[in-house]
């Protein structure tokens, strides 16, 4: 909540996309209206109790600025980490965000590697028309429910943070009364997307193609064991977040079922 004269230098800062020593070197400077009536809306929404990137409108990413609002997840820093380790694996061919949301990671890839092509899909089509405020066309965008819009493609990775909040687990009020439940929310105790994803990866994966999840660290074994008890992949670990949690997820595909 907007309280103190740090938080309000903070939400100029991030509205105008500067440092956040800007306001203070700059104090001096008169500002337009337009961004006096910009700062005025997004202290309403801060007293509302918005997270402070619905209130300015953007959120940083890796070296991105992104467009963001209700209709996406606001992305994490510990999210970066599930690029960088895409990155260290593989860095051609075409790669595969799923629920690409903001397209955050899927333009983080598209702008630091060499992929060939790089598809993000969302069942949202909210979600996709901010996407495509973010990355142009630098990512191709499909709407549709995880793999099923993309049938017939090889890819050399698939990427996904998806949902994996259990419907019985409690949310901080910032996260649980403004952003959105289809991108935080899974049935079967959390982990009925990436269920789905594993079980229908490899039909999309070439042989020896990277499989890298974000996943709740909760339940973390869990999701290392629904790819294990697959058959289908190997070279199966988990890695640590910024926090040091279990939170990623990565395999590779053997190509054939054992």
């Amino acid at each position: 909540m907007l309280g103190t004269q740090a938080e309000a230098r903070e939400l100029v800062a991030a509205l105008l996309d500067r440092p956040r020593s800007w306001p203070n070197v700059h104090a001096s400077e008169p500002a337009s209206p337009g961004a006096i009536e910009r700062a005025r809306h997004a202290a309403r929404q801060r007293l509302a109790g918005a997270p402070l990137a619905y209130a300015v409108g953007r959120a940083s990413f890796r070296h991105l600025t992104l467009h963001v609002d209700e209709r996406v997840l606001i992305p994490r820093p510990e999210t970066e980490v599930l690029v960088d380790l895409v990155l260290a694996e593989c860095r051609t061919g075409t790669v595969v965000d799923l629920g690409t949301g903001s397209g955050a990671v899927a333009l983080a890839l598209a702008t630091e590697g060499a992929f060939d092509r790089v598809i993000g899909t969302d069942i949202s089509t909210d979600a996709l028309a901010v996407a495509a405020t973010n990355v142009a066309n630098m990512v191709e965008l499909r709407q549709g429910s995880w793999l099923a819009p993309i049938r017939g493609v090889r890819a050399q990775a698939i990427v996904s943070n998806p949902p994996y909040i259990s419907f019985e687990d409690a949310l901080d009020a910032s996260v649980r009364d403004w952003e959105p439940p289809v991108a935080l929310l899974a049935a079967d105790g959390g982990m009925a997307a990436i269920r789905t994803i594993v079980a229908d990866a490899p039909a999309v994966l070439e042989p020896g193609g990277l499989l890298a999840l974000e996943v709740d660290a909760r339940r973390a074994s869990v999701a290392v064991e629904s790819v294990l008890s697959d058959g289908r992949y190997e070279d199966v670990r988990v890695e640590l977040d910024l926090a040091g949690r279990e939170r990623f997820v990565i395999a590779r595909h053997i190509g054939s079922a054992r």
